[in-house]
């Protein structure tokens, strides 16, 4: 790794991975920890769930915009980086501590942390690439640093499942911490191989002040999404989806005005990433549904029985969960429940039966009251890490090719192609639901192990690529703040992902719900396709 490309990249790449595993052990277990009634979970509804779920993980990517202003006008990244990952590690711990008061405190830590550290070790990175000996190599170093992520949230998951089977929610959780911890102690560790291209470039005239961003924009939005959260009714879906989305728009105007604001040296780039921020919303919208859609599909639709063959390493490594095939034979999968008791004898409502069975036929059902064994639903969230490790370096190695074959395509065009092949990711969803009659019939997890696999593609052609944008294209006073732009707009589409999540169980054919999302990839595709010819003449006028 090192030969290459800066002695800081290792250090950087196994911060990021440890960070991840936390994030996305918490992840991969969020909804299912928030939906569960019998294991100690907080017995949620699964809209609801959904739309928490949502809106979490759009605070996560909203609070960038600020972490990465501070960074580049006080902290510096260094520190920001570091103050984020211990405020996330505590927020992972806190998730083990039971009860609705640590939840949404942790959840609270959780988003700080994550907008002091998101932007600051990509733009660190950025900046080790903005060096002469490095420029040309910089895309190639966002796909590298980028696997780096995906290799913690491939292994996290089998983490998860093993200590949430054998111990419980609150010993996964605190994993999650743990790990966050260990990627802190590798930052501080590898520190003088990015110390010196951690420096604050000094404000313009033309530039906000910390202290007009919190009073102009970061106020109004805390104003407009109280708003939103009151106002009679729901525009979005929910109070919750009303408020942050109202809350936004003092933040996107904010991003809006530095291109107004901007000299006319600046105004371009400024134009350029803006307009790809803009688009890109719609591939969030649609990718973050891995954790609300296709887990539900891989939980209920899905057939998860252990194969025989890798019965003695499941059982194992606990990454089987255990449901019992009741007495009664009323299976449905939709907002069915029952009144139990639970520890303390208070009445609770739980579904009525193990929904897994609603679509198993008759002559595959097992004997009454015989406990099944099935493949942990947040495994299926290993699926896409998985594919984004083992297909890097061959996308790396294709590019790379293009480019000695002077046939590279431009950034901007890479991310049109991420866009383009993400969408045909959801017509292979569409045709499991044909194929599977609408979820009469379990699906095989091919299905979705194709879909992941496509949209993977088309991502490794996006997300690495928008960091490198934003790193190549944003005056270096304001790259950090330009990092946070790019998480608006992630932070944006994953709320849009809760909201259209949300429909699921509105959708009699579940083929339209995947339907939706392939149009609005192919709208937002069309939309950059368009704008190619200007984008790719802003990158040949600023030589990048």
């Amino acid at each position: 790794m090192q030969k290459n490309h800066p002695k800081g990249l290792p250090y950087l790449f196994f911060t990021e991975m440890w960070e991840r595993f936390g994030y996305y052990l918490m992840i991969g277990i969020f909804v299912l920890y928030m939906t569960d009634f019998d294991r100690g979970g907080l017995n949620m509804d699964r809209e609801d769930a959904a739309d928490i779920f949502g809106t979490f993980i759009a605070l996560n990517y909203l609070t960038p915009f600020l972490g990465g202003l501070i960074a580049d006008r006080l902290l510096g990244y260094r520190k920001s980086i570091i103050i984020g990952g211990l405020l996330m590690g505590l927020g992972y711990c806190l998730l083990a501590v039971k009860g609705f008061t640590a939840f949404y405190s942790a959840i609270a830590l959780i988003i700080i942390g994550n907008g002091f550290f998101k932007p600051n070790i990509s733009t660190l990175l950025g900046n080790l690439y903005s060096q002469p000996e490095y420029k040309e190599k910089k895309d190639s170093g966002y796909s590298i640093f980028y696997m780096g992520i995906n290799i913690g949230a491939f292994i996290c998951n089998f983490f998860a499942a093993f200590l949430r089977n054998t111990y419980g929610w609150s010993e996964a959780f605190f994993a999650a911490g743990i790990g966050m911890f260990i990627g802190v102690v590798v930052f501080i560790v590898g520190t003088k191989h990015y110390k010196h291209v951690d420096v604050i470039k000094p404000a313009e005239k033309e530039d906000a002040s910390v202290a007009k961003v919190l009073y102009s924009v970061l106020l109004p939005a805390v104003i407009t999404g109280i708003l939103g959260w009151f106002i009679p009714g729901n525009i979005f879906g929910s109070d919750s989806s009303d408020a942050f989305l109202l809350g936004a728009i003092p933040v996107v105007a904010f991003y809006a005005s530095l291109y107004f604001r901007a000299n006319q040296t600046d105004k371009k780039a400024l134009g350029a990433l803006l307009s790809i921020f803009a688009v890109v919303v719609v591939f969030w919208a649609v990718f973050k549904q891995n954790g609300t859609a296709l887990t539900t599909w891989a939980q209920y639709y899905t057939s998860r029985e252990v194969p025989a063959s890798l019965e003695g390493v499941t059982n194992t490594l606990q990454l089987n969960e255990t449901i019992k095939y009741e007495k009664d034979s009323t299976y449905l999968m939709d907002k069915q429940f029952r009144k139990i008791k639970d520890e303390n004898g208070e009445a609770i409502k739980a579904p009525a039966y193990p929904a897994y069975f609603s679509n198993v036929s008759s002559n595959e059902l097992p004997p009454r009251g015989e406990e099944v064994k099935l493949i942990s639903t947040e495994l299926f969230q290993s699926i896409n890490p998985f594919f984004v490790v083992t297909l890097t370096p061959l996308v790396i190695a294709f590019f790379a090719f293009l480019r000695r074959k002077k046939k590279e395509p431009s950034t901007p065009a890479k991310i049109f192609w991420g866009l383009f092949i993400s969408g045909l990711s959801t017509l292979i969803m569409v045709a499991a639901v044909y194929i599977c009659s609408n979820g009469d019939v379990k699906a095989s997890s091919w299905w979705l192990i194709s879909s992941y696999g496509i949209i993977t593609i088309g991502e490794l052609f996006l997300s690495p690529m928008g960091l490198s944008l934003v790193s190549k294209l944003s005056p270096p006073r304001l790259t950090a703040l330009m990092m946070g732009g790019w998480s608006l707009a992630t932070s944006i589409g994953n709320k849009l992902s809760g909201v259209l999540a949300k429909l699921w169980d509105g959708y009699e054919n579940k083929a339209n719900f995947f339907g939706v999302n392939f149009i609005l990839l192919m709208l937002a595709s069309l939309a950059l396709f368009l704008m190619l010819k200007r984008l790719n003449s802003v990158f040949k006028e600023y030589g990048v």
